[in-house]
C-alpha cells in the first residue's frame, strides 16, 4: 500500500495506523535550489535562452514566492514574462504580480504555534513575537493564540508570577472584544510579557504527580475528614491557621516549588504557616 499527501499524517492520521506505516517526507526545495532553477529557465535553450533579463530584487522576488515549490516558480516566471513590457523585468512589475509569501495551512497551524509556545517558554520575546506576526499575517485566528497564551500562564509560568495568568485571560477577554487588527497590540503585550517573565513547570508537574498517585492506589478519604468521623476532624483556624493531622492517604510529596519568582514567597508564607506564626 503506497500513499501520498499534502497533509502532515503525524497531525492527521491515527497514531495505530502510523505505527504501521513508514512515512517518507518529501523536503521543499532550498533557496539555492530554487536560485538554480530559475537561472536555468532564463538562459537555457529550453527556457527563454538569455532573451529575458530580471533583476537581483525581481529573482529574490520570484525565490521567495516560490516557497521551495519549483512547478510554483516557473508558473510565476511565465506569467510575469507574458504579462510584462520588453524583455526586462521591473522590480514594480513583480511587486504587483505576486501575493508574497508562502500559504498558511494546517502544517503551518501546527509547527508555528509549535515555534510560538517554544520560544515564550524559553524566554525569547524577539523568537515570540515574529511567530506572533507570522500566525496572525497567515490569518490565524487571534483567540486560538490567546487560548494557547493562557494555557502556557498556568503550564509554564504558573505561580512564579500569577499575574501572567490574569493578563492573559484579560488579553483573550480583550482580542475578544475589540477583535483584529487591533487585536494584535494586545496579543503582543501578553507575549512579551510571559515571554520576559519567571518560569516554572511546577504547577505542571503537581497534577501529573497528583495524577499518577491516582493510578496507583484506590482513593481512600481518611474517615477523620468524613462526615461520619466529623467529630475527629481538627479545625485549623482554631489552631493558628495549621492543624497536624493527615490529609490523604499519600505518603509522598506531590507538589515541588521550583522556588521561582513568586514561588519563593509562597514557600516562605507556607512555611510560617506550618510553624504556625504566620
Amino acid at each position: 500500500l503506497v500513499g501520498i499527501s499534502f497533509e502532515n499524517p503525524y497531525y492527521r492520521m491515527n497514531t495505530a495506523l502510523l505505527s504501521r506505516l513508514k512515512v517518507f517526507e518529501f523536503k521543499i526545495l532550498s533557496s539555492a535550489d530554487i536560485a538554480g532553477i530559475l537561472e536555468n529557465a532564463l538562459k537555457s535553450a529550453q527556457g527563454y535562452g538569455g532573451k529575458i533579463k530580471i533583476s537581483s530584487s525581481v529573482s529574490d522576488l520570484l525565490i521567495r514566492d516560490a516557497a521551495g515549490d519549483a512547478r510554483k516558480l516557473l508558473n510565476l516566471l511565465e506569467m510575469l514574462v507574458l504579462s510584462s513590457v520588453g524583455k526586462t523585468i521591473t522590480a514594480e512589475a513583480a511587486r504587483k504580480a505576486f501575493t508574497g509569501g508562502r500559504k498558511y495551512d494546517k502544517n503551518d497551524h501546527y509547527e508555528m504555534i509549535s515555534a510560538f509556545i517554544k520560544s515564550v517558554r524559553g524566554s525569547d520575546p524577539d523568537a515570540a513575537l515574529y511567530w506572533l506576526a507570522c500566525m496572525l499575517k497567515g490569518g490565524e485566528d487571534p483567540r486560538f493564540i490567546a487560548r494557547r497564551l493562557m494555557i502556557l500562564a498556568s503550564e509554564d509560568i504558573g505561580n512564579a508570577d500569577p499575574g501572567a495568568l490574569t493578563l492573559t485571560v484579560s488579553a483573550m477577554k480583550a482580542v475578544e472584544s475589540v477583535g483584529m487588527p487591533e487585536a494584535r497590540i494586545i496579543l503582543s503585550q501578553a507575549v512579551i510579557y510571559c515571554s520576559m517573565t519567571f518560569k516554572s513547570n511546577a504547577c505542571y508537574e503537581a497534577i501529573s504527580a497528583a495524577e499518577k498517585a491516582v493510578g496507583e492506589a484506590r482513593p481512600e478519604v481518611p474517615r477523620h475528614l468524613t462526615r461520619a468521623g466529623a467529630s475527629d476532624y481538627i479545625y485549623p483556624h482554631d489552631h493558628g491557621g495549621w492543624a497536624d493531622q493527615q490529609y490523604s492517604a499519600v505518603k509522598k510529596k506531590i507538589y515541588k516549588s521550583r522556588k521561582k519568582g513568586f514561588e519563593k514567597e509562597l514557600d516562605r508564607i507556607h512555611e510560617n504557616v506550618r510553624k504556625r506564626i504566620a
